[in-house]
């Protein structure tokens, strides 16, 4: 008979990860995401790594005219 979670939650992570490995691990590493999006940015800004510069979402537009080039005309 297998322990059960809610009742003793040590044995059965021993339990899970002997008798259902793929089941047990990938439980681990789903419930480290969420974790490691609260942790990993405060510690990485603790050791100096900064946010980039946003990407520009457009090309910056030059004042005054156009100027059209010249010497390339099709004849």
């Amino acid at each position: 008979m297998h322990p059960h979670l809610w009742t003793q939650p040590g044995r059965w992570m021993r339990w899970a990860a002997h008798e259902k490995p793929a089941i047990f691990f990938s439980c681990i590493i789903g419930i480290s995401g969420p974790i490691m999006l609260a942790v990993l940015p405060p510690f990485r800004r603790a050791l100096g790594d900064y946010d980039p510069a946003p990407i520009p979402m457009s090309y910056p537009i030059p004042s005054g005219p156009r100027q059209h080039p010249k010497g390339y005309e099709d004849e």
